[in-house]
């Protein structure tokens, strides 16, 4: 088996390191005897989208997100609608969590039109929403999500878009409904630096498991010792828990 993974935007979008994730889907690919390729995919370069089992969008601040927008408006943004309603899979963090939705309003106003392959949108406000945040995952039953989240925009989610989970302590989405992330199709998005997959390894198996069966049929992973994974795992959802 092979893995093909597409990092849109890595010299732009590796906000916190994200780029840990493309490394941690890498090692635990590899560790289990499947061939990985990953493509990084900048301003000026093809998509190819179909040619991509996997896209990794990283995070970025407000400004980087407005240098994109030329770029993703040049034919980028219609082939990942087409990715995204084809069932590939998608994970993608805060800025590029944003990217996917219909667009993002500054708190003095000015809006900029992003993808518009979920339907989400994100206002911007003057209080930053940051700390270590614990969440629940709700395909995958007691089991949570422990992260790093530093945004100012609240993100709302519209029709056919669900949460990934709910917010057990932090402030996630929007700081409002206790919601955090968005599922749509084989979407996963969060604000969740930090970063997110070698903290939790379930969740990375997951999203590597839907990536996997969409290509060649229902697939199981080879179990692997995440000892030292899940003892960090639960030593931050301890401290979080006791700490709201």
């Amino acid at each position: 088996m092979e893995l093909k993974i597409c990092h849109l935007y890595p010299d732009v979008l590796n906000l916190y390191g994200d780029r840990g994730n493309i490394l941690c889907m890498e090692r635990r690919l590899r560790w289990r005897g499947i061939e990985v390729r990953t493509t990084g995919v900048s301003v000026g370069e093809r998509l190819n989208a179909p040619d991509y089992d996997l896209f990794f969008v990283g995070g970025g601040q407000d400004f980087e997100q407005e240098v994109l927008l030329e770029d993703l408006h040049s034919g980028k943004d219609a082939e990942i609608r087409a990715a995204v309603a084809d069932g590939k899979t998608f994970l993608a963090i805060c800025g590029g969590y944003q990217m996917l939705g219909s667009y993002y309003k500054t708190w003095d106003g000015h809006q900029c039109d992003f993808i518009g392959a979920l339907d989400l949108y994100t206002v911007g406000c003057k209080e930053r929403m940051i700390g270590n945040y614990l969440f629940t995952c709700d395909e995958l039953k007691g089991q949570t999500v422990v992260g790093f989240e530093n945004h100012s925009g609240k993100t709302y989610l519209g029709g056919g878009v669900r949460p990934m989970g709910r917010v057990l302590s932090g402030r996630g989405n929007n700081g409002e409904d206790g919601m955090e992330g968005a599922r749509y199709q084989n979407v996963f998005a969060t604000y969740s630096h930090g970063c997110l997959l070698p903290k939790n390894p379930v969740l990375c198996d997951y999203i590597l498991k839907t990536a996997l069966s969409r290509r060649y049929g229902v697939v199981e992973l080879a179990p692997l010792d995440d000892t030292l994974e899940l003892d960090a795992h639960e030593y931050m959802a301890r401290r979080l828990q006791n700490t709201k």
